[in-house]
């Protein structure tokens, strides 16, 4: 999972700062770009790679960097490229798993204008916003707002609303959703491909940064939001014609230990039935914090099989950062 520097919109398709109320060029030097490099036996190594690369933003003064949390989870070393082409190591300085967001500490001074903190408040379907990534005009896109809706993720990942955009990129891993002020209103999570009816709709998905103030004192001074940790089950699901179906099983999780196998069918959790991953996950979160007994019904073959899992606090099984 690494970026490439090497590319570059048509000039056409980049923003001319004639069009815009805002600085594109300082809102451009906020970009950094991230690379990281994850131990081999990290919890995450398998699913998500060993070497990482995608973009963060600074959003203070003191050249904290906001980014999307996969690319720093496990890291051992974090690396930072300025606009002008400094490097400097950084820190994985906190993850939020509720959120996705990820915050580094630069271990160097970047010297760099931090970009200012918007909201979603006012930006509605089909408006148009702007991505920004590390690399100047050349990898800033004009892009539209095509759905605000809620986002479930198969690794036990909810958001009430997230923003989806177009036309799609497969660079904007951490990279910065502007409003037509150049406010940052989210941060770059996944490419998708969303159903508009009849029709397949390629976009990207960012997470809104109305969800960050409320915890970010906290990630900055903990690591991680202060709220109880949710039970995790350690399951990649997938939404299947109203069925939530077992895709794979973290080796070693707590679903893993409790006997559930790939190909089993969730039916219900707690005798309450659950026809999706956001309905499974709501009513897994309701009974309990981390480490709550969770049972699960399950469709097995013909059979139907009811299974106990003792849940777990996902960061319990991560490496944590350390500083040299």
């Amino acid at each position: 999972m690494t970026d490439s520097p090497h590319w570059a919109f048509p000039s056409p398709m980049q923003p001319k700062q004639a069009d815009l109320a805002f600085d594109l060029e300082r809102a451009c030097g906020a970009m950094v770009r991230l690379a990281s490099k994850i131990p081999d036996d990290a919890y995450t190594a398998q699913l998500l790679g060993t070497e990482r690369g995608g973009n963060g933003v600074v959003i203070r003064e003191d050249g904290l960097v906001l980014t999307i949390g996969y690319l720093i989870t496990e890291a051992e070393t974090i690396w930072l490229t300025t606009h002008d082409g400094r490097v400097v190591p950084g820190h994985a300085l906190g993850y939020d798993f509720a959120t996705g967001f990820g915050l580094v500490l630069p271990l160097q001074r970047l010297d760099v204008a931090p970009l200012a903190l918007g909201s979603i408040a006012g930006l509605d379907v089909d408006d148009d916003v702007f991505v920004l990534s590390h690399g100047g005009r050349a990898h800033a896109l004009k892009a539209q707002i095509f759905a605000r809706r809620e986002f479930a993720g198969y690794w036990e990942y909810l958001l009430e609303e997230a923003i989806f955009t177009a036309p799609p990129h497969p660079e904007w891993s951490g990279a910065a959703l502007v409003d037509d002020a150049g406010r940052l209103v989210g941060v770059g999570s996944l490419f998708v491909q969303e159903a508009m009816g009849e029709e397949i709709v390629k976009g990207n998905m960012f997470v809104p940064i109305d969800l960050l103030p409320p915890i970010l004192d906290d990630m900055v001074r903990m690591g991680r939001a202060a709220r109880p940790p949710r039970p995790w089950l350690g399951l990649y699901t997938n939404d299947d014609d109203s069925r939530v179906v077992v895709g794979g099983i973290a080796k070693g999780g707590p679903a893993d230990q409790a006997g559930v196998r790939k190909g089993d069918a969730v039916m219900a959790v707690a005798d309450q039935r659950v026809g999706s991953i956001a309905e499974m996950l709501r009513r897994v979160w309701q009974l309990g914090p981390a480490g709550t007994e969770i049972p699960l019904t399950v469709a097995r073959g013909d059979k139907v099989v009811g299974i106990s899992i003792r849940s777990g606090d996902r960061g319990d099984y991560m490496k944590k950062p350390s500083l040299q």
